[in-house]
């Protein structure tokens, strides 16, 4: 694992999988009548939200909470930011209060890889969405999703996604979680096809590692999974498509669509689904539809991420890190283990 999290692209095939393995495990703790565990008490981590979002920003805080971090919110309305202050001088300042990570949610793409990569912070940096640019955990989470529904909840373990056929479908343009799925996707041996209006399509999408078609109905009877994304109407400035109910006409997932798919694939969503346009509530209430699971796996996966950067049992001590130590959680079953339950 490296020191940051900040692109999908970053993460080879074996980190991807310790990372789905490890997020395994932290599921075990959700199933104990106490869900904590003490692996990171004495650090403390930073939210870091210049951009709004409730469920990303909820899931890293309970993630953090569970591993027993002490966590600080940050969020830039009605803070110095919104009196101007610089990326810069808000990282010298979470620098000077000798925090140990810093998750961070940015409108501009590429935020996250200056703040990791300046030298104003000695702290993990894990990047919560940037622009349109990539969102990593929102792609974990969905990838350890499909693994859980297509391998099996166990036979997972160790496994990739390959040979699996995935469909992602909408407002590819706008969407980080659909640029990050397809290299996570890829990195995991996943085939992945985009499906979207031509306008929705961003420039250069012909060197990703994926198919394009125009055509849902021709795409859906060969998916094991269909990603339905979200129209992000508040990055649009412009007409993409003719009417919404054009758009939910050809792009948009019914019932008699889904009746289509094979009968062991799943629906996904990364949430919040606009009811009616991308979706019919017949298909985000159906049993084969994933958006709940993904909410849950995403507080697995984020602590899965915070243990492995952080390195977990090491003793916290500031600013004079160890490495991160490469070995999984379920290796170590002394008293002192990452998983010994809060008593």
């Amino acid at each position: 694992m490296q020191r940051h999290l900040i692109s999908a692209a970053d993460l080879s095939r074996d980190d991807a999988v310790l990372i789905l393995d490890t997020a395994e495990e932290m599921a075990r703790v959700a199933d104990r009548p106490i869900k904590k565990l003490p692996t990171l008490r004495g650090r403390t981590v930073v939210n870091l939200f210049f951009e709004d979002s409730t469920r990303t920003r909820i899931s890293f805080e309970a993630a953090e909470k569970r591993l027993s971090a002490d966590v600080i919110n940050f969020t830039a309305k009605g803070s110095s930011v919104s009196k101007g202050e610089s990326l810069k001088d808000t990282a010298q300042t979470l620098e000077a209060m000798g925090v140990d990570a810093v998750v961070i949610r940015h409108g501009a793409s590429g935020a996250p890889y200056r703040l990791a990569n300046s030298g104003w912070i000695d702290a993990a940096v894990i990047n919560a969405g940037d622009g349109t640019h990539q969102h990593p955990t929102q792609a974990l989470l969905d990838a350890f999703t499909m693994r859980r529904r297509l391998t099996g909840r166990d036979a997972g373990l160790g496994q990739d996604l390959s040979g699996k056929r995935v469909t992602i479908v909408g407002d590819v343009l706008h969407s980080r979680v659909a640029r990050s799925n397809v290299d996570l996707l890829h990195t995991l041996g996943a085939e992945v096809t985009l499906v979207a209006p031509p306008t929705l399509l961003p420039v250069g999408v012909g060197s990703w590692p994926c198919e394009v078609s125009y055509d849902l109905d021709a795409v859906l009877p060969k998916s094991d999974a269909v990603m339905m994304l979200r129209v992000q109407r508040e990055r649009m400035n412009a007409a993409f498509f003719p009417t919404e109910r054009e758009y939910s006409r050809r792009y948009g997932l019914d019932g008699d669509r889904m009746a289509r798919m094979p009968e062991h694939a799943v629906v996904m969503h990364p949430g919040p689904m606009v009811r009616g346009m991308e979706i019919t509530a017949e298909v985000a209430d159906s049993p084969r539809c994933t958006v709940v699971e993904q909410v849950a796996n995403g507080v697995s996966i984020r602590m899965a991420v915070l243990y492995l950067l952080l390195g977990g049992n090491e003793p916290a001590v500031t600013h004079a890190r160890p490495p991160v130590s490469h070995h999984h959680p379920s290796d170590e079953r002394s008293a002192h283990t990452p998983f010994a339950e809060e008593k």
